[in-house]
């Protein structure tokens, strides 16, 4: 279960990169932004641990495994990213 495996992921997906992501920031860039303003650092660190875990994980079936464990909280290809691009995209906001 994700929720258990990548449990920051799993928040950050659900609680903020889902269908009312708007309520966050117009933008992905915003959003993450605004995670990082409320969550302590800990937590964007952790989450940066999970993204490196799941890519790990998943060498051969990343958009696969995505699609089955986020697809349903979010679409990034709405913001033109591949899965891999994206999540690259996402180490990097919250490394800054």
């Amino acid at each position: 279960m994700q929720s258990e495996r990548h449990p920051q992921l799993y928040s950050f997906f659900g609680g903020y990169l889902n269908q009312d992501y708007e309520l966050c920031g117009d933008t992905f860039e915003e959003v993450v932004e605004y995670f990082k303003r409320v969550n302590p650092r800990d937590h964007c660190l952790e989450m940066i641990q999970e993204i490196d875990a799941f890519i790990a994980e998943h060498p051969d079936d990343l958009d696969a495994a995505f699609e089955r464990d986020y697809g349903q909280e979010i679409d990034h290809t709405c913001w033109g990213y591949t899965t891999a691009t994206f999540l690259q995209a996402l180490k990097h906001l919250l490394k800054d």
